[in-house]
């Protein structure tokens, strides 16, 4: 039983509670947690229960076979993690080096348009636009007379 345990037993610490339930025995493996936010999958227990012939048996082909599925978990797991960290670090250099090479671009541009830039007068009507103050009243009143008359 322990020979099977040894390969998870150097990664953590394994809890290992027997109990008696009517005339068969329950037996729990319990990986613990190696660090603070490790996936909870590699702190999934494992139960087994049966009457003690069975469990002397057949425990040794079930522990061995959670502990390299565990084993293998937790490389794959550790595998996928480096994997996004180089491509996270490769992600940040790409735009460091594509914000360094398109600063000097910026600035040449806006010296450019700075010197080639001239006052536009605005053609558009606008509500608030500045009218000429002088015509507008005289306008203003043609038109209430306009509307005051009836044909």
């Amino acid at each position: 039983m322990f020979v099977e345990l040894m390969p998870l037993l150097k990664e953590r610490t394994l809890l290992i509670t027997i109990a008696r339930v009517d005339e068969r025995v329950k037996i729990n493996v319990i990986p613990a947690k190696v660090k603070e936010g490790e996936d909870h999958a590699l702190t999934t227990p494992l139960s087994l229960t049966g009457s003690a012939e069975e469990l002397d048996a057949e425990l040794g082909k079930h522990l061995a076979s959670f502990v390299d599925s565990h084993v293998q978990l937790g490389s794959t797991l550790a595998e996928a993690k480096a994997e996004m960290d180089a491509a996270a670090k490769a992600a940040r250099q790409k735009v460091k080096a594509t914000q360094q090479t398109s600063k000097p671009d910026q600035t040449a541009p806006k010296q450019e348009t700075a010197a080639a830039t001239a006052p536009v007068t605005d053609t558009t009507p606008s509500l608030f636009a500045p009218q000429d103050l002088g015509a507008e009243p005289a306008q203003a009143a043609d038109t209430e007379e306009g509307r005051n008359e009836t044909p």
